[in-house]
């Protein structure tokens, strides 16, 4: 009992020392790049050739610190053809991991605006999360180099 005559809650001789000790973040802290980030856009389709021989490819912007990417600024371009490939070896490469579908194949209109957009958005998110996937990054000889590498050629692995 204190000497008021009510009762002194237990706790009430830790409230000092319990609490969180906090500080003010730094601006550094506040708006700095976060520990870990990566950021994969696909964007400027480019359609090229005529007629049979005509085909688009994708500009990938890759943006990261991640380790497993030796670069952490680069932009190289794909056609459709070499993600199928690419998709093809990571599935070789890991069983442990479920690789997601491409955007599927068209055969009438495949060079229309829409279709071109539609296969875009289908290739980022594709690329985002393979990217994203911890066991492809570390695990995996042609994620980075597909994904970074302006000199980048199926011939150099042998899958």
């Amino acid at each position: 009992m204190s000497t008021s005559g009510s009762p002194v809650p237990r706790f009430q001789a830790f409230q000092s020392m319990a609490g969180p000790i906090t500080r003010e973040q730094t601006v550094e802290e506040r708006y700095g790049a976060p520990e870990n980030f990566l950021e994969i856009e696909v964007r400027n389709p480019t359609t090229h050739g005529f007629g049979r021989k005509m085909f688009t490819d994708y500009e990938i912007v890759c943006k990261t610190n991640i380790p497993a990417f030796k670069i952490q600024n680069s932009i190289v371009r794909r056609r459709y053809s070499d993600f199928e490939w690419f998709r093809d070896v990571l599935e070789r490469e890991t069983t442990r991991v479920t690789i997601p579908p491409l955007p599927g194949k068209v055969f009438t209109n495949r060079f229309s605006d829409e279709v071109i957009e539609s296969r875009r958005e289908g290739l980022e998110r594709f690329l985002q999360i393979v990217a994203g996937h911890p066991l492809l990054q570390t695990g995996s000889k042609v994620l980075a180099a597909f994904i970074q590498d302006p000199a980048f050629s199926r011939d150099a692995y042998n899958y």
